[in-house]
C-alpha cells in the first residue's frame, strides 16, 4: 500500500494499514517533518490543532496505547472559550464560556509534535518504509504505476531523479492541494468545488509568563481556554501551548489587511481599538514584526466526491474535504476518515488478506491471478462504500465549519448566548429527553456529522413549537372565549386547534 503524504493524518493512515500486515510505503513532499529546521509548506506554523473525541478515538483504535498516552500527556486541556472585551467604562472584561455542562474538553496540541509522536511510531514498525523528500508526479490507476521524484538524488543536469513505483493501493492524504486527487481526476468523473472565504490569516505569538521555582512553564492568560477578541467582522484567537506560549491568529478581510500592509505601524493601533487586551501580552514591535514577518495566507473551503478510483485509489483529510478551521474539527475529521476507512475494508478482510498473503507455491499462475482478482474486487467494494458514506458527512461539517465562524464573532450578541442558554438548560434538566447541544454532538462523540445536525434541527423545532405555544396560547384562550360566546360546536373548535397545532 502506497500512502502520499506524511502529515497527521497520512501517518496514521499508515499506522492502520501496518497494523493489518500490509506492506506500507510512504511518500512526503517535504524533509523529514520531524527537523524543527523544517518549514511547512505553507511558510508558517498551521493553526495549533485542537484534539477532539473524534480524533482521539482514531488514534486510540491504531494499536499504540502509549502513543495515545503519550499524545494525550503532551496537550493541554481547554474547557472552554474565553471571551475578551471592553466595557464602555473603558475597563476590560473576560467572560468564560464553557464547551460542555459535563466538563468535557478540547486538547490543544502543536501539530508538529503530534506528527513526529505519529512518525516515530511508524519508524519502529519492519513493515513501514518511510520516503521524504519525494513528490509524486505521476500516477495511473489503472495500470496502478506512479511516478515519483527522489529530490536528495539529482541527475546531471541537476534535477531530481525520477523512479517508477507499482502499487496495489494508493492513499492520498497530501492536503488540499493534493497531487494525488490531482492525478485521479483523470480517471475518476469527480465533482470538485472549492471557496475562498474573503478572510486572511496571519500568526502572532504570546511568549510565556515568567517561570515558576519550580522550573515549570506559566501563562500570561488561562491555558485551560480558547481565548477570543471577537469583531463584527474579524476576529483574533489565542490557543495554548504546553511550553506556556499562545499560538495566536489574527482572521481579517483582505482588504483591511491591505491597509494595514500599506502601513505596518498602526497594527498596535488596530489592535488596540479591536482586540482590547492584546498588547498588554504582545508588546507593539512583537506585533509589528509577527504582521510583516508572517504571510498572510487565504482559507480554502473545499468539497469533491467520489472519493476513491477503482480499486486502486482512495482520497482522505484535507485531499478530499479541507474545510476552514472555526469548528476546529479538520484534523480530527480526518482521522476519522482513517478509522472509518479501514473498519470498512475489515469488513471485506476475508478477500482482502488474499493481497497481503502470496499465494502457496503449489498453486499455479491462474489461481494466482484469480486470488489477485478476486482481492481487487473487495477493495473496490469497500472504497465505493466509503464514498457512498462518507462525503455526506464530510460535505456536512464543511458547512458548520463556515458557520461557527459567524458563531465565534458572536459570542456576546443576544441571540447566541439565548439559544446556547436555553440548548443547555434542556440538557441539564430535562436529560431523558436525549437533549444535547449541537457543540457536544459535533465535537465529544462520534456520531455522524449529518446525524448531528438532524438531531438539534429536530429538537430546534421542538423549541420553536413550544415557544409557539407559549406565544399563541393567550390567543387560543380568547378564540375559545369567542366560540363560547357564539354557541360554536366544541367540536368544530377542536378541530381547528388541531389543524392549527400541526402547522406549527
Amino acid at each position: 500500500m502506497v500512502i502520499v503524504g506524511a502529515g497527521p493524518v497520512g501517518s496514521l493512515a499508515a499506522l492502520y494499514a501496518a497494523q493489518r500486515g500490509y506492506q506500507v510505503e510512504v511518500y512526503e513532499l517535504r524533509p523529514d517533518l520531524r527537523d524543527p529546521r523544517i518549514t511547512p509548506l505553507n511558510f508558517t506554523k498551521s493553526i495549533n490543532l485542537a484534539l477532539s473525541e473524534r480524533g482521539i478515538n482514531a488514534i486510540r483504535h491504531a494499536g499504540q496505547p502509549a502513543l495515545l498516552s503519550g499524545i494525550l500527556g503532551a496537550c493541554v486541556p481547554m474547557r472552554g472559550r474565553m471571551v475578551h472585551g471592553k466595557k464602555a467604562s473603558g475597563a476590560l472584561y473576560e467572560i468564560a464560556q464553557d464547551y460542555d455542562l459535563n466538563g468535557r474538553c478540547n486538547l490543544a496540541m502543536d501539530r508538529g509534535a503530534l506528527n513526529a509522536r505519529i512518525l516515530d511510531a511508524l519508524e519502529d514498525l519492519p513493515n513501514v518504509e518511510l520516503f521524504f523528500n519525494h513528490k509524486l508526479t505521476g500516477a495511473d490507476f489503472r495500470k496502478r504505476k506512479a511516478w515519483i521524484e527522489d529530490r536528495d538524488r539529482l541527475s546531471p543536469s541537476g534535477r531530481p531523479r525520477e523512479m517508477e513505483i507499482d502499487f496495489d493501493m494508493m492513499i492520498g492524504a497530501d492536503g488540499a492541494h493534493s497531487a494525488v486527487r490531482y492525478h485521479m481526476m483523470k480517471f475518476s468523473r469527480m465533482d470538485y468545488q472549492q471557496e475562498y472565504i474573503d478572510t486572511l490569516w496571519c500568526e502572532f505569538r504570546i511568549e510565556p509568563g515568567e517561570a515558576k521555582a519550580d522550573g515549570s512553564e506559566t501563562w500570561q492568560i488561562s491555558p485551560n481556554h480558547l481565548h477570543i477578541w471577537p469583531g463584527k467582522n474579524f476576529m483574533f484567537i489565542a490557543i495554548p501551548s504546553e511550553d506556556g506560549s499562545f499560538t495566536c491568529t489574527l482572521f481579517l478581510p483582505a482588504n483591511q489587511f491591505a491597509t494595514l500592509e500599506a502601513d505596518p505601524l498602526q497594527v498596535p493601533n488596530f489592535f488596540d481599538v479591536n482586540f482590547p487586551g492584546v498588547r498588554d501580552h504582545i508588546p507593539d514591535d512583537a506585533l509589528i514584526d509577527a504582521f510583516n514577518t508572517n504571510p498572510h495566507l487565504p482559507l480554502i473551503s473545499l468539497k469533491c466526491k467520489p472519493y476513491h478510483f477503482g480499486s486502486s485509489g482512495v482520497i482522505i483529510g484535507d485531499a478530499a474535504h479541507a474545510m476552514v478551521p472555526f469548528y476546529g474539527q479538520g484534523m480530527n475529521t480526518g482521522m476519522e476518515d482513517v478509522r472509518i476507512l479501514f473498519n470498512i475494508i475489515d469488513k471485506h478482510r476475508q478477500q482482502l488478506a488474499e493481497t497481503n498473503n502470496p499465494a502457496p507455491a503449489e498453486e499455479d499462475e491462474d489461481d494466482e491471478s484469480s486470488a489477485d482478482a478476486a482481492a481487487r474486487q473487495a477493495h473496490a467494494q469497500a472504497l465505493a462504500e466509503y464514498s457512498a458514506t462518507r462525503w455526506v458527512d464530510a460535505h456536512t461539517i464543511n458547512d458548520l465549519a463556515f458557520q461557527n465562524y459567524t458563531e465565534m464573532r458572536t459570542s456576546q450578541s443576544r441571540m447566541y448566548r439565548f439559544r446556547k442558554g436555553l440548548e443547555e438548560f434542556m440538557a441539564a434538566h430535562f436529560p431523558w429527553f436525549g437533549w444535547k447541544t449541537k457543540y457536544s454532538l459535533v465535537v465529544f462523540s462520534n456520531e455522524p456529522y449529518s446525524e448531528c445536525v438532524r438531531r438539534t434541527e429536530r429538537q430546534g423545532r421542538l423549541i420553536m413549537r413550544a415557544f409557539t405555544g407559549l406565544v399563541t396560547s393567550p390567543i387560543l384562550a380568547a378564540g375559545v372565549y369567542l366560540a363560547y360566546s357564539h354557541r360554536r360546536p366544541m367540536r368544530e373548535l377542536w378541530y381547528n386547534a388541531v389543524a392549527i397545532w400541526q402547522m406549527m
